[in-house]
């Protein structure tokens, strides 16, 4: 599969990392910009609040399957309903919400663990299979919280829990199991 990442940071440059060892096609694009144009998948792995401004180096950009991995760390605008719905905006393909909830400072522990560990996403109907894949080839067992609306909505609003706990017990994995399954 052929992916171009926006962003080279911890999550998009730790991503990129895990999909070429999984054996994709891997385009990192940066502060510079680039073209998308080709790319099965777009992944926007960029800073909630700079989004418009990643996007907008960005040409190729036509209607793409789209993982949106940003979070939001200044106020909301209530533009969107979510992060993703502005990616969905200017993109314009079928979109996904995912890898927002896990910790790119881990990636490298992923394959030690004793037990696969979750990555929560929301997916539409036409990003949700890609989006699936690619969870289980960066390492995670991917689990469904529902569409993009609310999913994305709800994974990103989550944030705030999510970083308290790291700051009590620093980076972590989860997993989601049913009883005996664990």
């Amino acid at each position: 599969m052929q992916i171009t990442v926006v962003g080279r940071g911890r999550v998009g440059g730790g991503l990129s990392r895990l999909w070429e060892k999984a054996g994709h096609r891997v385009t990192t694009l940066g502060r510079e910009g680039g073209n998308a144009s080709g790319a099965d998948v777009v992944v926007v792995s960029v800073p909630g609040h700079v989004i418009a401004e990643a996007l907008s180096t960005i040409t190729g950009l036509d209607g793409q399957v789209t993982i949106d991995t940003t979070n939001l760390y200044t106020e909301r605008d209530d533009a969107h309903p979510s992060l993703s719905h502005q990616v969905k905006a200017v993109v314009g393909g079928p979109t996904a919400k995912s890898f927002s909830t896990v910790f790119a400072a881990a990636y490298d522990d992923i394959t030690t663990q004793r037990v696969t560990p979750s990555s929560l996403y929301a997916a539409e109907p036409g990003a949700r299979d890609i989006t699936e894949r690619l969870i289980r080839d960066a390492g995670f067992d991917p689990l469904y919280v529902g569409d993009l609306d609310p999913g994305a909505r709800l994974l990103e609003d989550s944030a705030p829990l999510t970083r308290a706990l790291a700051g009590q017990i620093g980076p972590f994995f989860y997993r989601y199991g049913r009883p005996g399954e664990l």
